[in-house]
């Protein structure tokens, strides 16, 4: 258990902040995560890594000379925003562009891919790229669906090797890719993990029992076993990764034995005792293995085992030196400033510690509150009636955050049965910034399209992860729809259903193109179809509360008719047979909200009254 704990909702804030002053010499802090103290050298690529807490020494501990440039910090298990994203590569970008790296899960391909698409807007040459390492989570010709697992370290070592090797962006993106398309890793676990403040684990192992497949964001395994001795499981772990082997017969390999946050360092060594003779009678030579704790699941019991085979280039990679805070490998040559003139310079310092180049300078858009402040556009003052809509929406957001932080302890067990158990968590601090965000934005009298784009954008930025980024979207669709001008406020008076329908039309096609999900893959819009279904479909005489009350229970039972579905996509699409029987939290909560408002889709009031 987590037992260090002030508040658990800044858990991650104080630990990135405890962390940045420890190594103040190699890393300082920028709004969404930490970038290497010293700026870019002219003509080196930037490698910036990252997704959620919990998993330390990755991705902050990774930071450092000879290492990653950047670190993306989310909360614990849960996707970085696009803006956070965003701003650390912005500050650890030079003039030879950025590479973004994160395991593949779900949060981060929307939140990484949107904020490479905000960089390359702003001419900053930006790629992303995933980790697939993790052989449980899919078949092997579905490489492309497997989770990032502890080969995120190789993958990521060996791109930001070949970016201190001078390798244009090009040539840095061709390496990780083919350091990921060798690596392989299988993971098991005794025991699961606790979230900070939480008073049990996400799942539990039985006694004697062993899970197979674990994901590191606290997922339990796809299977279980008997618990095997350290040789067994030695065995097990060298037989299932060298069944993926990418190249056939006798060959090198990069190994990592990777304990997930409870396994005792001995314990690591005497499985090691075993993996080690079990790779050489294989015909693998083990190059420079890494035994200990490196990409961890909190406290979670159990270990993995990576192998990355090697050719002649991903070798020199992978013995290349580092000197990040938690990865200390081989010597480093100094920089040497009359050579580099841009090596350690500096113009002032940055929450503190560390120091900041010019560019970093101009890129803080206010206090360094650990998030961006893009909040879009100021809203220009609406008219009368557009305040009271304006106000509406606000009303609408306060009974949102009051539904889900009653609920929010459900919302975590739901998502615990085949998830990382953060989404109710993740919804009560998305919502409470997208209210925070809208209630400034309508005492500043903008109508409801101001509100709601920036409602949502705060939502997309606070909350990250894949609900975060998929709500923020559909509010900011929405209050799009709606418009502020005179026209939309007569089709509002003439058919005010017809117009609140057109809105969720917008939120639902947001969804669809973000999330790339169907209905039946056991999503949020398993319960947000139907809804808009049922508003869409009301009677001519019907007003807009009676149609929003009437959608709000049929989202509310198919949310509850997810229970019967496989997932199909998203983090709980390995576990699929565990998750049948229990109810999507994405459509529950979806559905708790739409059921938390519907009394306030009445007339439209004044911003007093609201």
């Amino acid at each position: 258990m987590t037992t260090l704990v002030n508040d658990p909702a800044r858990f991650t804030e104080e630990a990135l902040r405890g962390f940045v002053d420890a190594h103040a010499d190699v890393v300082r802090s920028v709004p969404g995560g930490v970038v290497r103290a010293t700026p870019t050298r002219p003509g080196k690529v930037a490698v910036v890594v990252g997704g959620g807490s919990g998993h330390y020494p990755a991705f902050c501990g990774l930071v450092g000379p000879g290492f990653a440039d950047g670190a993306v910090v989310g909360e614990v298990f849960t996707s970085p925003s696009a803006a956070d994203a965003a701003s650390v590569a912005r500050h650890a970008a030079g003039d030879a562009g950025v590479l973004l790296l994160t395991g593949n899960y779900a949060g981060d391909v929307m939140n990484f891919g949107l904020a490479r698409d905000r960089l390359v807007a702003e001419g900053i040459d930006a790629r992303y790229l995933v980790v697939t390492d993790d052989v449980a989570s899919a078949p092997p010709g579905e490489r492309d669906r497997r989770r990032g697992i502890a080969g995120d370290l190789t993958v990521f070592k060996v791109a930001a090797a070949a970016a201190e090797t001078g390798l244009d962006l090009d040539g840095v993106e061709r390496a990780a890719a083919h350091a990921n398309d060798r690596t392989r890793t299988l993971g098991v676990a005794f025991d699961g993990c606790t979230l900070p403040g939480a008073g049990a684990p996400l799942f539990t192992v039985p006694d004697g029992i062993m899970g197979i497949g674990v994901g590191i964001h606290g997922e339990p395994g796809i299977g279980e076993v008997a618990l095997p001795t350290a040789a067994e499981l030695a065995a097990t772990l060298v037989e299932r990764v060298l069944a993926e082997a990418p190249v056939p017969g006798p060959a090198r390999a990069a190994a990592v034995l990777n304990g997930l946050g409870r396994t005792k360092y001995e314990e690591l060594f005497v499985v090691w005792s075993g993996v080690a003779p079990l790779l050489r009678e294989a015909g693998i030579t083990v190059v420079e293995p890494d035994v200990g704790e490196l990409v961890t699941s909190l406290d979670m019991a159990g270990c993995s085992l990576t192998l990355m085979w090697l050719d002649e280039a991903l070798e020199t990679y992978w013995r290349a030196p580092s000197g990040a805070p938690a990865y200390r490998k081989g010597v480093l040559v100094a920089a040497d400033p009359a050579a580099d003139p841009a090596a350690g310079t500096t113009v002032g310092t940055a929450a503190g510690t560390g120091t900041a180049t010019a560019a970093s300078a101009a890129a803080d858009d206010g206090p360094d509150d650990g998030h961006d402040d893009d909040a879009g556009p100021v809203a220009a003052p609406a008219s009368d009636q557009a305040r009271g809509h304006a106000a509406l929406v606000v009303a609408a957001l306060e009974d949102a955050v009051a539904a889900l932080t009653e609920a929010e302890e459900r919302l975590g067990r739901l998502d615990a049965v085949a998830g990382d158990g953060d989404h109710g968590r993740g919804m009560v601090r998305g919502a409470s910034a997208a209210l925070a965000a809208g209630r400034a934005c309508a005492q500043d009298g903008g109508g409801p399209t101001a509100v709601l784009t920036q409602a949502g954008q705060a939502w997309a930025d606070r909350a990250g992860g894949t609900s975060g980024v998929l709500w923020g979207a559909m509010l900011e669709a929405a209050g799009r729809c709606l418009r502020d001008d005179d026209e939309a406020w007569r089709r509002w008076e003439a058919d005010a259903p017809g117009v609140v329908a057109e809105a969720v039309r917008a939120g639902v096609d947001a969804l669809r193109s973000l999330g790339r999900a169907e209905p039946g893959d056991k999503t949020m819009l398993d319960a947000l179809e139907p809804f808009h279904a049922e508003l869409a479909g009301r009677d001519a005489d019907e007003g807009a509360a009676a149609a929003w009350a009437r959608a709000a229970e049929r989202a509310s039972r198919a949310a509850e008719d997810t229970a019967a579905l496989r997932p199909r996509v998203g983090r709980a699409r390995p576990l699929a047979e565990r998750s049948v029987g229990s109810p999507d939290p994405g459509a529950v909560s979806f559905a708790l909200v739409a059921t938390a408002v519907c009394a306030r889709h009445t007339a439209p009031r004044t911003l007093e009254d609201a």
